[in-house]
């Protein structure tokens, strides 16, 4: 067992702030609190710093700050990315149809559902392989005149796979159909160069890199029409209204030029760790297959599915050994119905309700990984046990 000190393994969900980002945040708590849109001194210095904040995010994206849009997080990117891109294209050509993967975020799925069932949309969902990822020659196949946009994850928070994004971009480009991805997964262990990534729109959220809760961005290539989500003032070129957290904002800014600037000391750290729970689990447990790509995915995410066994019932089992794990995106633990994500990819139900995601971070040492993979076995015994009695 992992003994007093409990064991954190579930760095997808959310990371610690980064004490470097607090450090950063703090003046914008206290004497620099201004209304960036106030025009006396004190909003003068908070836009300083929010402009300064979007330059950073621009130069470490590859983008014009123009084209960045500061959102509440990930999840409202989202939303505004696949709802302002779908209206206003439909607005300019007529466009009706949505192209998506099924091994999105319900950020993304559940917004374009919204618009399939009360806007009209039509909604198709693009095929993935057995490994959850989406091949560009069924983009190409699924593309029309009347696309509205795609929207496909970059790297996945359920099962870590990463997706031929640029391949797929280039194909949408083609057609002249705006690509959207999901990359708030990616931000720590990717490159986010959206110029590379030929990506049209492209959504993060900074508490998935060490960064503070409840602020993201959304990247916005210049000349993508985009109908605003949230009206009011002019704020943020007019495409998302309300008043800027500056505090959270640069906090965000600090802590996305620390991941990608450390990205390489923490992809390789964190791949060698993963390698480890992957090869340990597969070795010890029977009946245990991995969820995703084996080598194409997040350097510190790994993830699985074991035959006939309770999900959340091996969660609760693990948290009160001392280990935070979680059997899927965050949103779904607790959910009683297997994952649409897996089930996509073809696991049946009795594998699918048996998932698991451990996800490590900048603070997960060899000695946790040691402890977890020593512990697991003997809880699944024990959950097939219980479920056999």
């Amino acid at each position: 067992m992992s003994g007093s000190k409990p064991i954190y393994l579930d760095y997808a969900a959310t990371t610690p702030l980064d004490p470097r980002v607090l450090e950063a945040m703090q003046p914008y708590f206290g004497a620099d609190f201004g209304n960036p849109s106030s025009v006396h001194g004190f909003g003068q210095r908070a836009e300083t710093a929010l402009e300064d904040a979007r330059q950073r995010m621009a130069d470490l994206l590859n983008a014009k700050p123009e084209e960045i849009i500061f959102t509440s997080g990930g999840t409202e990117s989202d939303n505004l990315a696949l709802g302002g891109a779908a209206m206003a294209a439909r607005q300019k050509r007529g466009a009706n149809h949505i192209l998506m993967s099924p091994v999105e975020h319900h950020a993304i799925s559940k917004t374009a559902e919204q618009l399939a069932s009360h806007f009209g949309f039509e909604l198709e969902l693009l095929p993935v392989d057995e490994l959850g990822m989406v091949q560009p020659e069924e983009v190409s196949k699924r593309i029309r005149p009347e696309t509205a946009l795609a929207s496909i994850i970059l790297g996945n928070n359920e099962i870590g796979t990463i997706n031929p994004i640029e391949e797929i971009a280039a194909i949408c480009r083609e057609r002249g159909v705006a690509l959207h991805s999901d990359a708030v997964q990616s931000g720590a262990y990717l490159r986010l160069d959206v110029q590379k990534l030929g990506v049209d729109l492209l959504s993060i959220g900074a508490h998935k890199f060490y960064g503070p809760k409840g602020v993201g961005a959304l990247y916005v290539r210049s000349g993508t029409p985009l109908l605003p989500m949230q009206t009011g003032g002019s704020h943020e070129f007019g495409l998302r209204a309300g008043t800027p957290n500056v505090a959270y904002i640069v906090g965000m800014a600090t802590a996305f030029e620390i991941a990608q600037t450390e990205i390489e000391q923490r992809a390789g750290k964190l791949s060698k760790l993963r390698d480890k729970v992957i090869e340990g689990v597969l070795k010890s447990i029977p009946d245990t297959k991995l969820s995703g790509h084996r080598h194409l995915r997040l350097a510190n995410h790994a993830s699985f599915v074991f035959k006939g066994v309770d999900g959340n019932a091996l969660l609760m089992l693990l948290d009160n050994a001392g280990f935070a794990c979680s059997s899927g995106s965050a949103c779904k633990t607790g959910d009683p119905e297997p994952s649409d994500v897996l089930l996509a990819m073809g696991f049946s139900r009795d594998w699918a309700l048996g998932s698991l995601r451990v996800t490590l971070g900048i603070h997960t040492t060899n000695e946790d990984i040691e402890s977890f993979l020593t512990t697991l076995p003997k809880l699944l015994a024990r959950v097939r046990s219980l479920e056999i009695a």
